[in-house]
């Protein structure tokens, strides 16, 4: 309604320049980059995951293209500095050339290294991988407008009066800047997380007092949004400020919460919410209905039912350590007794001996978290039906363990949570395993199981893609589902003699080779693999386990592989183990590796 009334009044009104103010305005380059702000940046402009830039910055490093990349300083060589100043002033002239330092403003910062930047300015790209080429780029670019000028703007703000018929006490802002000089933006521009960041446009000529005529305006309705769901990169820089972990352990925090399923990434696109537009025109207002998407939270890090089980369970029981303070209060512990000012052993002594008698206390008295939610009575069986985290997953169970008559189960969907789930989106679950008919004399059902919603055709099974409603399915998009699951399954070309097939499953789409899965990135065009880039990948995942083996027994079905962080494992059919770090790998004997499966199975036993 105001904004009805406000646009009525601008009804045959006139508009007129009240107030013009110009102002110089400086933007100072972003300083080189830290193993944070190399993820977080990455993240935005390349679209990598955390563990992909470190892998990728990693061989950068053993290349000797880049400088150390786990650092969390800001700071240059005064060598790195002059060679800066003169790859500047080669490229671009004198006057881009601003040599200076920066001071890290993280908590606990260490410093032990220099910032991330090339080892030679002189080299502007190398020719190596993708994903290297384009994060070097970044590092290089970063690295050398971290020395160039400012760059010079002028930002003007215009106040708009509206003369009307009708009292108006609002007045109409324009903002705008021009680039005066481009300085290091002739290099390098710094994004931003901020999904919805207003961008600045240039401005005509204008003066006060000058007429302007209102060709259009728009009153949208907007609606209050909750916060934003982390990022990879946004959650790294949440870590950072919160003085939490260093910058060896932000990607194998955030790639273990991942593998150890505490948070996975979003898939889901969001719903369509209407919105009205008011558009004012030629003093005619007329009315929009415009739709939005709201409540995506693809790519974002989203908690699952374990995830927040344990958390729960973590903070119940363990509140002290589990408050970020402790974190940073024994990061900053950390440094003290790295610098010789603090004894480890009395830091330990004063931990342990208040969390060991808490660890045992749990141990004993706590119950085990299910998370479980009774959501009601079967109107059937007048049976209790609760949801839970159960062996395989979350769940829905009808019945209790203590009745003479056995619980039923039915997994809960993809995009279903323990604590959102309705008692009838509940019970629906129970209406699965549905019959569809026949295909090919064989029948067709679809399903739900503990990896989610799939059709069953004879001994076959097809994943419904993301967002498909296994109860809507019909036994003609279960066919269609058939149909191009056989033409994946169908080989694509041949390698050293033998298929290459392709398909899709839980992590993306992959190609298949001698029973080898191999992921395929953003970077291919999945729909049409060219010989090439199948070689490409094939040859690629073959060196990348050939560097993963440091010994390897195949009469004995025995091998020891390098993991990630300086891990090794001993792997010997279904069996893992994992060597402590003080353990050198590359030295063990097949009888050393022998006795430590025969000690692991007896451990077992």
């Amino acid at each position: 309604q105001e904004a009805q009334a406000f646009l009525q009044a601008n009804i045959e009104a006139s508009y007129i320049i009240g107030d013009l103010e110009k102002k110089p305005a400086k933007k100072s380059p972003a300083p080189p980059f830290t193993t944070s702000t190399l993820q977080q940046e990455a993240s935005r402009k390349l679209g990598f995951s955390v563990s992909r830039t470190m892998t990728a910055a990693q061989r950068l490093y053993e290349a000797g293209y880049i400088t150390y990349m786990r650092t969390d300083s800001v700071n240059l060589s005064d060598e790195a500095r002059f060679s800066a100043k003169n790859e500047i002033e080669k490229a671009y002239g004198a006057k881009y050339s601003k040599p200076r330092n920066y001071t890290s403003k993280a908590k606990g910062a260490q410093e032990a290294h220099e910032a991330i930047r090339p080892t030679e300015f002189s080299r502007h790209g190398v020719e190596v991988d993708r994903d290297q080429t384009r994060l070097y780029d970044l590092i290089w670019k970063r690295a050398i407008a971290s020395q160039m000028s400012e760059a010079e703007l002028e930002r003007t703000n215009v106040t708009i009066e509206i003369n009307s018929s009708i009292k108006v006490e609002e007045r109409f802002i324009a903002n705008g800047e021009v680039i005066k000089f481009d300085g290091f933006l002739k290099v390098y521009l710094e994004g931003t997380d901020l999904e919805d960041e207003e961008q600045e446009g240039m401005l005509p000529k204008l003066s006060v007092g000058e007429k302007v005529d209102n060709k259009v305006i728009t009153a949208t309705e907007r609606f209050t949004r909750p916060p934003y769901r982390y990022t990879e990169a946004s959650l790294v820089k949440q870590l950072e400020e919160l003085g939490i972990g260093r910058p060896s352990t932000y990607a194998p925090t955030i790639s273990t919460i991942q593998n150890r399923g505490y948070v996975e990434k979003g898939s889901v696109d969001g719903l369509e919410r209407n919105y009205v537009q008011l558009i004012f025109q030629k003093n005619n207002i007329n009315e929009k209905t415009l739709t939005e998407k709201v409540g995506s939270d693809k790519g974002k890090l989203v908690p699952t039912d374990i995830g927040i089980i344990v958390t729960d369970f973590l903070v119940n029981h363990f509140e002290s350590i589990l408050d970020y303070n402790f974190t940073a209060k024994v990061e900053e512990d950390f440094d003290a007794i790295a610098e010789g000012k603090e004894d480890w052993t009395k830091m330990m002594r004063t931990f342990y001996k208040d969390f060991h008698p808490q660890v045992e206390n749990v141990q004993e008295n706590a119950e085990r978290e299910s998370g479980e939610r009774v959501l009601g009575t079967d109107p059937k069986t007048g049976r209790q039906v609760s949801v839970k985290l159960g062996k395989f997953g979350p769940m829905v169970q009808i019945g209790t363990a203590d009745e003479e008559e056995k619980p039923l189960f039915a997994s809960l969907m993809p995009d279903q949570q323990l604590n959102t789930i309705t008692f009838e989106e509940a019970l629906d679950l129970f209406k699965l395993p549905k019959a569809l008919g026949e295909y090919k004399d064989m029948d067709i059902e679809v399903n739900n199981g503990r990896f989610g919603p799939y059709v069953r055709y004879g001994k076959k099974f097809v994943s419904l893609p993301a967002g498909m409603n296994p109860m809507s399915v019909e036994l003609e998009d279960a066919i269609a589902l058939i149909k191009e699951k056989e033409k994946g399954d169908a080989p694509i070309a041949m390698y050293q003699d033998k298929e290459v097939t392709k398909g899709k499953g839980r992590f993306g789409p992959f190609i298949k080779w001698n029973n080898m899965f191999i992921n395929v990135s953003k970077k291919y065009d999945w729909d049409n693999l060219s010989e090439n880039d199948i070689k490409e990948l094939i040859e690629d995942k073959l060196q990348k386990e050939k560097d993963k083996l440091v010994h390897h027994w195949e009469k004995e079905g025995i091998r020891v592989e390098k993991g990630r962080w300086g891990t090794h494992t001993i792997i010997k059919g279904k069996t893992k183990i994992q060597l402590p770090k003080t353990v050198e790998a590359v030295k063990l004997t097949l009888d050393d590796v022998k006795e430590l499966i025969e000690k692991n199975s007896t451990k077992k036993k």
